[in-house]
């Protein structure tokens, strides 16, 4: 059987993000107007409206503090049924405190997901051309 989960697609705004996700590395937009980070990534800055958007690479070992989580006992989407309970976060980078991902902490019990504790990014390959980027303990 198949990957049943669905797979995020790429579109023009994204691609490099998800391009780098499936080399299990870490990119994020950065506006060369005001030199803020903007994720999700799109056509211009969240801030400043600038248009000149560039990548810049935080590496394969990317590591964070789980800012805020949802613990799911409902699978709302097909595949998902297996994961549960299902741990949602959004995550700050260490590198870049500004950003916050949001991701699946895997390897986790619900009793020891808390806001503020370490986490390190993972590469959950989907197929074999899309990689998703997760979450375990650190």
């Amino acid at each position: 059987m198949g990957y049943e989960k669905p797979i995020p697609l790429k579109n023009q705004d994204n691609s490099p993000y998800w391009d780098a996700a499936d080399r299990h590395e870490l990119v994020l937009q950065k506006c060369e107007s005001c030199h803020e980070y903007s994720h999700p990534p799109g056509p211009s800055c969240a801030k400043c409206g600038g248009t000149e958007m560039s990548w810049e690479s935080l590496g394969s070992t990317v590591k964070g503090t789980i800012y805020s989580y949802i613990v799911s006992y409902r699978a709302f989407l097909p595949g998902f049924q297996n994961d549960l309970p299902l741990i949602i976060a959004i995550v700050q980078l260490e590198k870049v405190p500004q950003v916050k991902l949001i991701g699946n902490v895997r390897q986790c019990s619900p009793d020891e997901i808390e806001i503020g504790m370490n986490v390190k990014m993972v590469w959950e390959d989907l197929t074999d051309e899309r990689a998703l980027p997760q979450w375990i303990k650190a």
